[in-house]
């Protein structure tokens, strides 16, 4: 009886993991607030390393800043930025050990990626596979926009392995994305350059990494 209690308190324990992984063929991880995201590598094996800032279904701009950790993007006022427009369609972040430096034509930040699936929190690992790439035009910058879906089979709802899947089979969800980024900032704000495949996404990570390691 005793022994049986206790197994059920450890199931509940476990259940309610604040720091929850899970391994198939990719993983969903919580950064430890000791470890700086920046500095994780880029590539897990032959998947992509993103980490999350804003989870699907929010309107709040979240980005992580070194100093202060995962926070609201400002204004000028110091009110928090909420998007006037449709939720994020997806869990948004970047690629760590990536920077798109100005000198080379960059944006100055990490490389933009956003992930078809379910809602994940705040500072959450994910391992990907991208599927798309999507090029706008911002305040003059060049904005390269990943599209990738989890690399865990069991983590998917969204069924695209490729570019092609993604603009036959669901051109659909592909026109969706590309009209939520042309009007989240704004009418006209955003202009449309192109859409890429899943290998100029990885030409992409290719150009702009700062690390050399690969880890899972």
């Amino acid at each position: 009886m005793m022994r049986t209690f206790f197994l059920l308190l450890l199931g509940l324990l476990l259940a309610c993991d604040p720091n929850p992984t899970v391994t198939d063929g990719g993983a969903t991880t919580l950064v430890a607030d000791t470890v700086d995201p920046y500095t994780i590598a880029s590539r897990a094996g032959e998947y992509l390393n993103v980490i999350v800032e804003i989870p699907a279904g929010t309107n709040h701009k979240i980005e992580y800043h070194p100093q202060s950790g995962y926070v609201n993007d400002t204004l000028a006022d110091g009110a928090q930025r909420v998007i006037n427009f449709l939720p994020y369609p997806g869990n948004y972040g970047f690629v760590p050990s990536t920077l798109m430096d100005r000198a080379r034509g960059g944006d100055g930040d990490a490389l933009d990626v956003l992930v078809i699936g379910e809602s994940v929190p705040t500072g959450t690992q994910l391992h990907v596979q991208p599927i798309a790439t999507l090029l706008l035009r911002d305040r003059g910058e060049i904005d390269t926009k990943i599209i990738a879906v989890p690399a865990a089979a069991a983590d998917r709802v969204y069924l695209a392995d490729n570019f092609l899947d993604f603009s036959l089979g669901n051109d659909a969800a592909k026109r969706i994305i590309e009209t939520w980024f042309l009007n989240y900032k704004g009418y006209s704000t955003v202009e449309l350059l192109r859409w890429e495949d899943e290998r100029y996404a990885w030409r992409e990570v290719d150009k702009w990494t700062t690390d050399t390691l690969t880890i899972q």
